[in-house]
């Protein structure tokens, strides 16, 4: 938040705040996914003896138990250590014909002896699909999986084909999404007619398109072992594939499932996506092969799914707890793109920034809530920073697509506290507009008291310091306006209002410090600072540094962040030219701005110098009139 002194800069606590929430969030939901999922699901040894061994297994014909069309639990079909032949198959059809039949441009993988469990066994496929012109018309890509022991018939119309050792499942390559609204600009001193013609007719509603990432995941899962089948997530239940002719043991109550084939698809990002229309015809395909642990399957695949359901119902105009995704999608981001020592190093500062924060905060806080004058306090800069973060909030709302919520709820929340600063230090009030005004009733801002002699110089300071830098900003507001408005284009005249006075509060805005600074200067003190809140809002200022180009919003606002650092170097100057004991009571009267209220103040300084004299010259008067006497 910013200072009354040389104020921080209204983004700092947002970008942190972002972050801590979304760490918190992770923490509780893997916790929760724990304790929910997986505890249940805990293999003993005494399991193994409930479902035998497949090639045991009595028919359910003979077995006079009845029989559960949901089995209760279910093993693996083969041994954990088997080897695979996996191949896969691309087509626009649900149905296949036989393999035979089948062009070999649609074969984009064709592994053999794949074993299951071999950690070190890890596999790369590159290949380019040639899209049917179906999925270019809006169909679905499907990847056909033939799996079977290694040797053994994969094509399911083939006539020697088992189904004790080959299995065929399908998984969809591209995705249906809703399209990001596209903004449309234009030059606003452009003719009209010219501007119709540049804008396209956008369809109202949510538009649903086709998308497509060219990598993937494939991932066999050999430590999965017995399963509770009714219990299992349905994210984790979609990638299991039963026996297929429907056999049960002996009891009639349990089954037997294939190997797990996870196709993982948790790291994709939107951004790396293609819209699949009729200009594309090729794509390129990247595919991983290799074994997962089964914890590790569980976690990616509920996780993944609970975000693309969320997304889907916001999609539809929903209300989901999850949002629509985009958060997310920006904690992925980080987590691929930043440099591992990097990430370590966010997670310790990111403790340190909360900390500093929450002190700031309550030092901040507790600073102008005992202040009892105006001394050293820019009433201007406190009003200006109101309006400084109105624009910003605006702007960011404006541009409320590139931007995260959670750093629109931190700049909402530093103008409510910059107005409430105001409220502290003047009086707002609404009074009757004189005669000649167009609006009843205006609002003014009344002293509080009678000003004592600093308080007036504080003001008499803070005008001066304003009439200078209105001398400088208005000029370039004037020139960034009058360059915004010929060079670049804009949704709206309204946008381009905002654009413009969000641009100058972030190129210029730490002209706004400066009258703090000037009060400073002419005062040669800056006992009247919060001192401890300033200290640990620098803090968090080079903190901000590091996550200024991690955390995603409009450039602008990225760039602003690096501001308060020239600023933080000048009050560090004035801190050590002019030095203050924070022990003892100041020369305003003031017993340390940070002090607890309970720590009983010492009477000032200034007023014990005059009782001295006071008391001297009273002596002095009285031996004179005995002199006289």
């Amino acid at each position: 938040m910013p200072q009354a002194g040389p104020p921080a800069e209204e983004s700092r606590g947002s970008s942190s705040l972002l972050r801590v929430v979304l760490q918190a969030a992770s923490i509780f939901f893997v916790v929760q996914l724990l304790a929910n999922q997986f505890l249940g699901s805990t293999k003993t040894s005494s399991t193994s003896s409930v479902v035998p061994e497949f090639d045991a297994h009595g028919s359910r014909i003979k077995s006079g138990n009845p029989y559960s069309e949901i089995p209760e639990q279910i093993a693996p079909i083969w041994a954990p250590d088997t080897a695979l032949d996996i191949s896969i198959y691309v087509s626009s059809s649900l149905a296949m014909p036989s393999l035979r039949m089948i062009p070999t441009e649609a074969l984009v993988m064709e592994e053999r002896n794949v074993k299951i469990g071999d950690w070190k066994d890890k596999r790369k496929v590159d290949t380019i699909i040639t899209l049917p012109k179906d999925v270019q018309n809006n169909g679905t890509l499907w990847a056909h999986f033939y799996v079977g022991k290694s040797g053994s018939r994969l094509d399911p119309l083939d006539k020697s084909y088992d189904s004790a050792k080959a299995y065929h499942f399908t998984r969809a390559l591209n995705q249906y999404i809703t399209k990001k609204k596209v903004k449309k600009t234009k030059k606003l001193l452009s003719s009209s007619e010219s501007g119709l013609e540049s804008e396209e007719l956008v369809p109202s509603g949510p538009i649903i398109a086709s998308y497509y990432h060219p990598n993937f995941t494939v991932s066999l899962i050999p430590d999965a072992g017995i399963m509770p089948y009714t219990q299992l997530h349905p994210a984790v239940r979609q990638f299991v594939n039963l026996e297929s002719t429907g056999a049960r043991d002996k009891s009639g109550q349990h089954t037997w499932y294939y190997p797990i084939l996870f196709v993982n698809t948790f790291w994709q990002l939107r951004d790396h996506m293609i819209e699949l229309n009729s200009t594309v015809k090729e794509v390129p395909l990247h595919i991983d092969l290799n074994n997962m642990k089964d914890w590790k399957f569980k976690i990616y695949a509920s996780v993944d799914h609970n975000v693309k359901t969320s997304a889907q119902n916001a999609a539809r105009g929903a209300t989901s707890a999850g949002g629509d995704g985009s958060e997310f999608e920006e904690f992925k981001r980080i987590l691929m793109d930043t440099n591992s020592y990097l990430l370590a190093t966010t997670g310790i500062v990111t403790v340190l920034h909360m900390v500093f924060e929450m002190l700031a905060f309550k030092n901040d806080v507790s600073h102008f809530r005992n202040k009892k004058d105006n001394v050293g306090v820019s009433v201007r800069t406190i009003l200006a920073n109101v309006i400084m973060q109105a624009i910003i909030f605006l702007y960011l709302v404006d541009n409320s697509d590139g931007t995260s919520w959670m750093i629109l709820f931190g700049q909402g929340m530093g103008i409510v506290i910059e107005a409430w600063k105001v409220t502290k230090t003047v009086d707002v009030r609404v009074r009757p507009a004189p005669a000649n005004s167009w609006l009843p009733y205006r609002v003014t801002f009344e002293d509080k008291h009678k000003l004592s002699e600093t308080e007036k110089k504080t003001q008499e300071y803070d005008e001066i310091a304003f009439r200078y830098l209105y001398m400088v900003a208005v000029p370039l507001l004037g020139a960034y306006a009058i360059y915004s408005l010929i060079y670049e284009s804009h949704k709206s005249w309204y946008s381009f209002i905002i654009t413009t006075l969000v641009g100058s509060v972030y190129a210029y805005g730490f002209l706004m410090m400066v009258p703090s600074l000037y009060i400073n200067f002419r005062l040669k003190s800056v006992a009247h600072m919060p001192a401890r809140a300033m200290t640990y809002k620098f803090l968090n200022t080079f903190i901000d540094d590091l996550f200024a180009f991690t955390i995603k919003m409009p450039t602008l606002h990225r760039l602003a962040t690096l501001r308060d650092d020239v600023i933080f170097f000048i009050y560090l100057y004035q801190s050590y030219k002019y030095k203050v004991d924070y022990t003892r009571v100041n020369e305003f009267g003031q017993g340390g701005d940070d002090d607890d209220e309970t720590k009983k103040v010492e009477p000032p300084i200034v007023e014990a110098k005059l009782e001295k004299r006071s008391t001297a010259s009273g002596r002095e008067t009285a031996q004179g009139a005995t002199k006289r006497r």
